[in-house]
């Protein structure tokens, strides 16, 4: 299965000179844990950093820096991760798991920004398939036990 068919693709996007406090003001209206920075080129949004919740907190909070001051593009990740939106499942998880990320952008083939797919939502795409599996078996025991009788 195709990443493109599970990732969420209401992405909520900053553009670099936006402030921290205008970041938070997003995330906390679209109950969202992260945005992606974009820069458009030609035409095509293309993710160029992440920001957290947690970020704002280690990186702004914490230290009790000015919020108002204090860019995205001050504190983004830099060196963003993404995923083309044909990857597979195995493939997008073992790349999270090899850079070490919660959360990565898909893209399109040209770059530009799809949606975005987090490890929540592979741990419920999971559990869905283990239910399915489950159930199966459950199936194929009742199956058994009919056909015995």
């Amino acid at each position: 299965m195709p990443i493109s068919e599970i990732c969420n693709r209401e992405v909520v996007i900053v553009q670099r000179s936006d402030t921290i406090f205008e970041t938070a003001r997003l995330m906390r209206e679209h109950h969202v844990g992260d945005v992606v920075v974009v820069e458009d080129r030609d035409g095509v949004r293309i993710p160029v950093g992440i920001v957290t919740d947690r970020d704002l907190v280690v990186e702004i909070m914490a230290p009790a820096l000015d919020q108002t001051i204090f860019t995205v593009g001050d504190i983004m990740v830099p060196d963003l991760a993404t995923v083309k939106e044909q990857a597979g499942v195995s493939e997008t998880i073992a790349y999270m798991r090899t850079k070490g990320v919660r959360r990565v952008p898909v893209v399109n083939a040209h770059g530009g920004l799809v949606g975005i797919l987090t490890l929540d939502d592979l741990l419920e795409l999971l559990a869905e398939e283990l239910l399915a599996l489950a159930k199966l078996v459950k199936h194929e025991q009742k199956k058994e036990m009919m056909n015995r009788r």
